[in-house]
Order: structure tokens, then C-alpha cells, then sequence
């Protein structure tokens, strides 16, 4: 069944996804696009039956105001006007509407039907796919993380064997990581999988890079590298599989809101990229993604698995990755996860992990002067991922895995807690 849709056009507004949720929650399915949308692009949606004029505080950009194409309005598709005072809607408002007045616009003045459930948003956009790719060949950068997994669960309902998945070992990943991936998806899902090993590759390439986002850039970069090299030892590949989903985008940027940080598979793909993407799940929050992996019967513990960055321990290891660091990173995360499965915390707490910063301070073991790392505990609960609470974690299991970390990993004498919310901090350190 062909979901309604209600488009949020973004003209400035710092509340776009709390509009696209609360359009969800009614039952209906929206979607955000620039200002700059054209009528002729708006026509290939044949189900819009609504139009979100979202202005706000960010709709000035280079010193002018944002503005929707005039043919818009000569679409005959309901509008309604928030905080946008260049709109020739007769339906304006200062603020987001309340969940009435949503019910209003929604199903009285646009007449559209409360159809949007997973079931139907997977036929749709197993539809959209199989259009898109035909007869031809995709290949996936498949992590084993949750984005990945639920994309290559919704690419293989919709092509099956056209789908080549692949795991790149990129020296980044946590501890036996690659090894659970393989065993997995080859061994146990049957996938068509290829294992690559490029771990010095990636390190040799981020040898003294600081900077986050251009080592962020670099990682991005070098998988699409990979991945075309890997597609020349095959026929037929015109296609890069994405499990790109909408805070990637949100944080990288849009036209008219500046980036929070760049993600591998947004900010970081290079300009000559000889693919063209497949990201089914772009439009969707983590608890969607979820919710869609439930419904393509993946299994509970890989759809709820621990959320896991495409640069892996590079944003984790802060600043110029060292290797010393790197296994500091890798050896106290998988003490940290021991620890919170152990308390059950791993069933409760969305997102843990540890970080290491590039810096040393001074500490005392076995009676002598040591000058070493320290190691820094995050954890968070979150719906969307677009605000994050802290965890407030029992103290005698913080002292549990202190006594641990500062016993099992070499270079290390502190550990310290992260108390900081999302916002005015970002989930990752980097």
C-alpha cells in the first residue's frame, strides 16, 4: 500500500525532525527536503498530500532570506506556514503546531491516511530499490553494525543475490569485531561476503593526522577506495549500498544549518565517486531503523546491538591515532562491555564506550613515577540520537571496571566518567 506523505520543507528551522516525528506519530509518513525543492522534483512523489513550510531562526543564509520556488503554490497541495513570513499560505503560524492542530492540517485539511507502519515503508522502498537497481549489482559496506545489518536485510528482500556485501577490517574495529562479523553473516546468514584486511592500509594513511574530521574524511575516503577496488575484481557493480540514516545527515549539515561534524558516509565520500547510492534508510531515526530490522526478522541482539561510529576507534582514539592508544581504546571498551552485561546495564543503556585522549598525566605504580594515558567512560541513553542523556551507572560496578581497566590495560592510570548530555555535547568525542 502506497504510504501518504507529508514533505517538511526546510526553511530555516531548528525543529525539522521534531516536526517529522510528531507528522509520524499521527500515523503519517513525512519527510524533510531543502527549501530549494523544484515543483518537478516534488511531482515524482505521486503521494505528497501535504506541504510543512518550516522557517525559523536559521532562514537568513548569506544575508538573504530563504525562500520555496513561487510554483510551488500553483501545485493545488495543501500548505500550511510555520514561522515563515515570506509564504503566500493562507494557514500560518508562529510555532510548531500542537498535536491537534497537526490532526487538523493532517487528515481534514490534506486528507491523508494514518498508513505509515514498517510493513508498509519496507514494501516501498523494496520497490523503490528494485526500480532503481534492476538486473544490476550492489555493493554494501557491511560493518555489522545495526545501520549496515538492516540495510543489507532490506537490499536482500528486495535483490537477493545481487547484493555483495563487504567487511573491511579497517584496524579501527573493537575487539574480535571482524571475527563476529564473518562468522555471522557468512557462516550463519549465508551472505556474499568479502573479508578484506586493510588495517595497515588505514593506520599508514592516519599517521599523524589530529584533525577529527579530516580523519574522519581520510577513513570515509579510503573505503570507497577499497570498495572500487573491490568492485573491479567484479562484473556489473554500478551501485554503493548505504546504511545512511537522517542524524548523519542533520549533523553533517544542510543548506541551512552549519555542520556538527561530518559522518564517513555523508561528508567523507569523495567527488569522483563511481557509484550511484542506494541508502533506503536515509530518512529514518535509530529507533526506526530498530523497528525496521524487527520487522525484516533480524535477530533481537543484532538489531539492539551497541550503535558503533563508520570510523570506528579512530573517533575514539582523540587526536593523532597511536597504536599504544589504539589497543588502550580496544582492551578497556571490551572491559567496559563485559562489565555493563554482567550488571545488565547492556539491556538498559543505549550507547557505552570508551575513549583515550592524546595526552599523558602523571600517576604513581609500584612505587615509581609513571606518565601514562588515561581512559574515559561514556555512557548514554537516547531515542533518536538527536539529544542523549547521561547514564547514571552504580558506582560500585564504575569501580569494578576502574580496578580493571588500571590492572589489564598497558599505558593507563586514570579513568574518569563522562557526564556531559547531547547538547552541548555530541554523542562521540570527535
Amino acid at each position: 500500500m502506497k504510504q501518504d506523505l507529508i514533505i517538511i520543507l526546510d526553511l530555516g528551522s531548528t525543529q525539522n525532525t521534531v516536526a517529522a516525528r510528531e507528522i509520524r506519530e499521527l500515523g503519517v509518513y513525512s519527510e524533510i527536503h531543502p527549501h530549494d525543492i523544484t515543483a518537478e522534483e516534488l511531482k515524482l512523489f505521486d503521494n505528497v498530500k501535504g506541504i510543512v513550510l518550516n522557517g525559523g531562526e536559521n532562514r537568513i543564509v548569506d544575508g538573504a532570506p530563504v525562500e520555496i520556488r513561487p510554483e510551488l503554490y500553483e501545485l493545488g497541495i495543501p500548505m500550511i506556514s510555520i514561522d515563515y513570513p515570506q509564504s503566500r499560505c493562507e494557514m500560518q503560524l508562529d510555532a510548531l503546531p500542537d498535536r491537534d492542530a497537526w490532526k487538523r492540517f493532517i487528515f481534514e485539511t490534506c486528507r491523508a491516511e494514518a498508513n505509515w507502519n514498517m510493513k508498509n515503508f519496507i514494501a516501498d522502498q523494496t520497490e523503490l530499490i528494485r526500480q532503481q537497481v534492476g538486473d544490476r549489482k550492489v555493493l554494501l559496506a557491511l560493518s555489522g553494525g545495526v545501520d549496515s545489518s538492516v540495510v543489507a536485510a532490506m537490499l536482500i528482500k528486495a535483490i537477493g543475490k545481487q547484493l555483495v556485501c563487504v567487511h573491511v577490517n579497517h584496524g579501527l574495529m573493537r575487539k574480535d569485531e571482524s571475527e563476529s562479523v564473518v562468522k555471522v553473516f557468512r557462516d550463519e546468514l549465508h551472505a556474499n561476503l568479502i573479508y578484506v584486511d586493510a588495517a595497515e592500509r588505514f593506520l599508514g594513511k592516519l599517521a599523524g593526522v589530529a584533525d577529527p574530521e579530516q580523519k574522519r574524511k581520510i577513513i570515509g575516503g579510503e573505503f570507497i577506495r577499497v570498495f572500487e577496488e573491490e568492485a573491479r575484481k567484479l562484473e556489473g557493480i554500478d551501485f554503493l549500498g548505504q546504511g545512511t540514516i537522517y542524524p548523519d545527515i542533520i549533523e553533517s549539515g544542510t543548506k541551512t544549518a552549519k555542520m556538527v561534524k561530518s559522518h564517513h558516509n555523508v561528508g567523507g565520500l569523495p567527488k569522483d565517486l563511481k557509484f550511484e547510492l542506494v541508502e533506503p534508510l536515509k530518512q529514518l531515526f535509530k529507533d526506526e531503523v530498530r523497528a525496521c530490522g524487527v520487522e525484516l526478522g533480524l535477530p533481537h541482539d543484532m538489531v539492539y546491538r551497541q550503535p558503533f561510529p563508520g570510523p570506528g576507534l579512530g573517533v575514539r582514539c582523540l587526536g593523532a591515532i597511536t597504536r599504544d592508544r589504539l589497543e588502550a581504546v580496544r582492551e578497556s571498551d571490551a572491559i567496559l562491555r563485559e562489565e555493563f552485561a554482567r550488571a545488565g546495564l547492556d539491556k538498559k543503556v543505549w550507547q557505552y564506550f570508551t575513549v583515550v585522549p592524546d595526552f599523558k598525566s602523571v600517576g604513581m605504580k609500584n612505587n615509581a613515577r609513571v606518565f601514562e594515558y588515561m581512559v574515559i567512560i561514556r555512557a548514554i541513553n537516547t531515542v533518536d540520537a538527536m539529544t542523549a542523556s547521561v547514564e547514571k551507572v552504580d558506582w560500585d560496578v564504575l569501580e569494578t571496571i576502574t580496578g580493571r581497566v588500571l590492572s589489564e590495560v598497558e599505558n593507563v592510570n586514570r579513568v574518569c566518567y563522562d557526564m556531559s548530555p547531547k547538547p552541548p555535547a555530541t554523542i562521540e568525542f570527535e
